[in-house]
């Protein structure tokens, strides 16, 4: 999922490696990932996973409401 996902958000300044929020779907449930990127050792770390509440994020999935 994370290969073919889409980063919609990033968080350059996360401790202890800057992560990111990728969308992505399993059949037709919208998933979000949160992953953090520890490039020096080169690896991703999956911090959680969870379906995106439709209250809070647009039609889409990839923006949140305002």
């Amino acid at each position: 999922m994370l290969a073919v996902g889409e980063t919609i958000e990033d968080y350059p300044n996360d401790k202890p490696y800057p992560s990111r929020l990728v969308m992505g779907s399993h059949g037709d449930r919208p998933i979000h990932i949160v992953v953090a990127d520890n490039k020096e050792n080169g690896e991703t770390i999956i911090i959680t996973v969870y379906e995106p509440d439709p209250n809070l994020w647009e039609s889409d999935f990839k923006r949140r409401k305002q």
